[in-house]
């Protein structure tokens, strides 16, 4: 379906939207929309076997010793049936009965097709539309839209000249409808469409790095693949992976898998898999997190766009009661992530997913999951994020990254990135992680649609997709042409030691109008003596300093015992002394505790030491020649894992000549002062 037609259908459809104006909020037009398409396109995809159904059913009708819906599907053709004799055109030959001839046509569906319907709170939707008096017209507009999957004559299909019946709106473009009236009702309703589907070119290249590799196993006869998205919005990434594999394969056994958590997006998904024959049971509804569809399921690929930056508030019990219990038995044993992004949540989710690899070295899973940055070094070393990365790496499972060209989805502009992971890497792949920079691999689009301003042509696709598979050739080959597009990392480049390096405090003492005043009103002061007399002992002291704090104390000691007011024995009143008159100094005296040298928590550094680096000599070149009293507190010590993307494909661009930059001002500033000119005219 090229572009126009996939328009001219979604705009057919949205043109009820003219019909429910003043009767329903902008925001309320896809309650209407959507499941009146599903509808449509359900009706069309059973016309062909309409009255074979309706015949069966008259005959088995009654009957209790066979299981007719069985036989109904059999004889629909689908894993769905409906039993009436109506379709929305004869529904519409009667205005005042379309109501009560429209529910009796929902209530013929199979009980599969129905929990679909009743996702979008269709009869209540019916029945406010007959109260409007606007279900004739909806029903009439939408019996209008021609879904069917292929062309039919007398009820037959219509041949081509390949002898194949001629496609009219296949399943992978009725997703582009759908998705385009998603879009829609996401607009409309200040919604954040990309939360619901991915831009069908990322998904083609998402499906290729996940499933390339395995091109070879998957044509063989026989093959069989479970494939899961545990946020597979409208199904399109489920769609693709199966498309993927029977192009490789036509007579591969491919089962899908899904879970949603919005509605609408899952109804669809789920009618879709009834159209493909695809089990619809295997599309859960709820949360991943909290009610995990597919418990102690495994499957052989795994891929998803969970939400970018979406926080897990709303499963937080669920989530730290499985952590807290369950541990690494758990999906979410290596660590939880800050509770604003539950992105990593979902790759451990998956992770739990993967088959086992047999001592044959059979089985196994691979995955891929989209990314915005944040997972790639959120989170300080020893944080949830942090342990996650290193127990994933440490697993030797992280395969590569891809970086993507930014403006890529419908709800943001921001980079993103795609993670593949497998625990069957090929030989040349165990132990390192490829890297791969496809952020120049786009096309700009003629019109925007949303944040989306860019997008992926098939030769870009075919470009990343082959450099990927050549991933360690390329990043040893300098003559590669790509070369500067890829690096491999081993899987310890990317662990890090987080030292904390201490300089010791430096004081001089000194007593000052300010101290005087500080120690009268200090509170640790005030519990052991009388403040306020002893700030009036030293007030002969104003402007006197010493350079040690044994000096400073003689005097103050014999000061205060001159003035009657006693110096009270214990160390919360020497600390207390010390924080108010005591100075920072460089050339102060060092402060000792036990003999040692007391850190400055003003001076105290952070460093990041990589893991195949001995952190004293790190000390020895990279601190103590800038300051040579610094020391490194091991207790403090802490490992890290990040992955640096950006820094690993920096490029220096030197800045422009100032005399570059200064003519470029001037020829402004005459450009100002000239169109100045022309408005003072």
């Amino acid at each position: 379906m090229n572009s126009s037609k996939h328009t001219e259908l979604a705009n057919h459809a949205w043109s009820v939207a003219d019909l429910l104006r003043g009767d329903y909020k902008q925001s309320d037009y896809g309650k209407v929309i959507l499941p009146f398409t599903v509808l449509r396109r359900l009706e069309c995809v059973l016309e062909p076997t309409r009255e074979k159904v309706a015949s069966e059913y008259e005959r088995l009708k009654g009957q209790e010793n066979f299981d007719v819906p069985k036989w109904l599907r059999r004889a629909s053709g689908h894993s769905f049936y409906n039993t009436s004799g109506y379709t929305l055109k004869n529904i519409t030959k009667d205005a005042s009965q379309t109501a009560k001839h429209l529910i009796a046509y929902i209530g013929a569906f199979s009980d599969n097709a129905q929990e679909v319907l009743d996702k979008y709170d269709f009869p209540q939707q019916i029945r406010r539309l007959d109260n409007a008096n606007l279900l004739f017209q909806v029903v009439g507009r939408f019996a209008d839209l021609d879904l069917r999957p292929v062309e039919l004559k007398d009820g037959k299909p219509v041949l081509g000249e390949d002898g194949q019946p001629k496609v009219i709106v296949s399943n992978h473009q009725m997703g582009y409808v759908f998705e385009e009236l998603i879009r829609r009702f996401a607009e409309q309703s200040n919604e954040t469409a990309g939360e619901h589907f991915t831009p069908r070119e990322v998904i083609e290249l998402m499906v290729n790095l996940l499933i390339a590799p395995d091109d070879d196993a998957l044509s063989i006869p026989g093959t069989s693949r479970r494939v899961l998205d545990p946020a597979c919005g409208t199904g399109g990434m489920l769609s693709a992976a199966e498309e993927h594999i029977k192009r490789l394969n036509s007579s591969a056994t491919v089962t899908v898998f899904g879970q949603e958590l919005n509605p609408e997006s899952w109804a669809i998904c789920r009618s879709d898999m009834m159209i493909k024959g695809q089990d619809p049971d295997n599309i859960k509804f709820g949360n991943s997190f909290s009610d995990d569809g597919h418990r102690n399921a495994t499957f052989d690929y795994l891929l998803a766009n969970p939400p970018f930056g979406v926080e897990w508030k709303k499963v937080k019990d669920d989530v730290e009661h499985e952590y807290e219990t369950l541990g690494e038995s758990g999906r979410f044993g290596a660590g939880l992530p800050r509770i604003n992004d539950g992105s990593l949540l979902f790759l451990q989710h998956m992770i739990s997913k993967m088959k086992p690899v047999t001592p044959d070295g059979k089985g196994g899973s691979r995955i891929a999951i989209v990314f915005n940055g944040s997972p790639l070094f959120t989170g300080a070393a020893e944080s949830g994020e942090s342990r996650i990365r290193q127990w994933i790496l440490e697993n030797d499972w992280l395969e590569g990254i891809v970086a993507l060209p930014d403006q890529l989805f419908y709800n943001t502009g921001i980079s993103t990135y795609f993670w593949i992971l497998t625990n069957r890497k090929s030989k040349g792949h165990r132990g390192k992680v490829v890297l791969l920079d496809a952020r120049d691999q786009f096309a700009k689009m003629r019109r925007s649609l949303g944040d989306k301003r860019k997008l992926m042509e098939p030769a870009q696709i075919k470009t990343i997709t082959q450099l990927y598979a050549e991933a360690l050739d390329a990043a040893q080959n300098a003559d590669h042409p790509m070369h500067a597009k890829v690096k491999v990392f081993a899987n310890e480049d990317f662990g890090y030691r987080r030292i904390t390096v201490e300089r010791p405090l430096k004081l001089r003492f000194e007593v000052t109008e300010e101290t005087t005043t500080e120690l009268a009103a200090s509170k640790p002061i005030q519990k052991v003596t009388n403040a306020d007399a002893l700030a009036t002992a030293l007030k002969p002291l104003v402007d006197q300093s010493w350079s040690t704090k044994r000096e400073a104390w003689d005097t103050l000691r014999k000061t205060m015992a001159e003035a009657g007011v006693p110096w009270p024995t214990g160390t919360s009143f020497q600390k207390a002394m010390r924080e108010i008159i005591g100075v920072r100094d460089p050339d102060g005296e060092v402060q000792l505790i036990k003999g040692s040298p007391e850190p400055d928590p003003e001076l105290r550094d952070y460093e990041n030491v990589p893991l195949d680096q001995d952190i004293e000599e790190y000390l020895q070149r990279e601190v103590l020649p800038h300051v040579p009293d610094a020391w490194i507190d091991h207790e403090k010590t802490k490992i890290g894992y990040e992955i640096p993307f950006t820094r690993h494909f920096y490029t220096y661009k030197p800045p422009r000549p100032l005399a570059e930059i200064d003519a470029e001002l001037k020829a402004l500033e005459l450009e100002i002062q000239a169109l100045l000119g022309e408005v003072a005219k």
